[in-house]
C-alpha cells in the first residue's frame, strides 16, 4: 500500500504541476457501471478480476515453482501481465492488485474510493482459487 500511494502521490504531483491543470478526472482508477471504461455491470467487473488474478497467480506459481525453468519467470509474468492488461483495462482499468486499485481511487475521489470493496474481494478470492488449484494440480510445485 506504501509504495502504491508513493507511486500515485509521485503522478499526482506531476500532473497538477501543469499550468492549465483542471481536473485529475478518474485518474485510472478501477470501477464497474458508470465508472467502467466500458461501462461493464459489477458481475462482470468481478468475474473479470476474480479470473484475471487467477490466472496472473497461476502463471506467477508455475513459472516460479521448483519444476519450472525459473529463469523464463520474468517473461511468462510480463507477457500474463501484458495480456490481462490488454483483456481488462476496457472493463474495468485493471486491478489484480488491490494497493493498486486503492492509491488511485484515494486521488480520484468520487465514487470511487466506495466501489474498492470489489477490488479487494475479486483480486484475493481469485489468488485464493489460484493457490488452491496450484495445490490441487501439483503443477506449480
Amino acid at each position: 500500500m506504501l509504495g502504491a500511494t508513493t507511486a500515485a502521490s509521485t503522478l499526482f504531483l506531476i500532473l497538477t504541476g501543469k499550468s492549465d491543470f483542471e481536473s485529475i478526472g478518474g485518474f485510472a482508477s478501477n470501477g464497474y457501471g458508470a465508472l467502467s471504461p466500458g461501462g461493464y455491470s459489477m458481475t462482470s467487473v468481478l468475474i473479470t478480476e476474480f479470473v484475471l488474478t487467477a490466472f496472473f497467480i497461476i502463471i506467477i506459481l508455475g513459472s516460479t515453482g521448483k519444476k519450472a525453468t525459473r529463469k523464463f519467470a520474468p517473461i511468462a509474468i510480463g507477457f500474463g501481465l501484458t495480456l490481462i492488461h490488454l483483456i481488462s483495462i476496457p472493463i474495468s482499468n485493471t486491478s489484480v492488485n488491490p494497493a493498486r486499485s486503492t492509491s488511485q481511487a484515494i486521488f480520484a475521489g468520487g465514487d470511487y474510493p466506495a466501489q474498492l470493496w470489489l477490488f479487494w474481494l475479486a483480486p484475493i478470492a481469485g489468488a485464493i482459487a489460484a493457490g488452491l488449484v496450484c495445490k490441487a494440480s501439483k503443477k506449480c510445485d
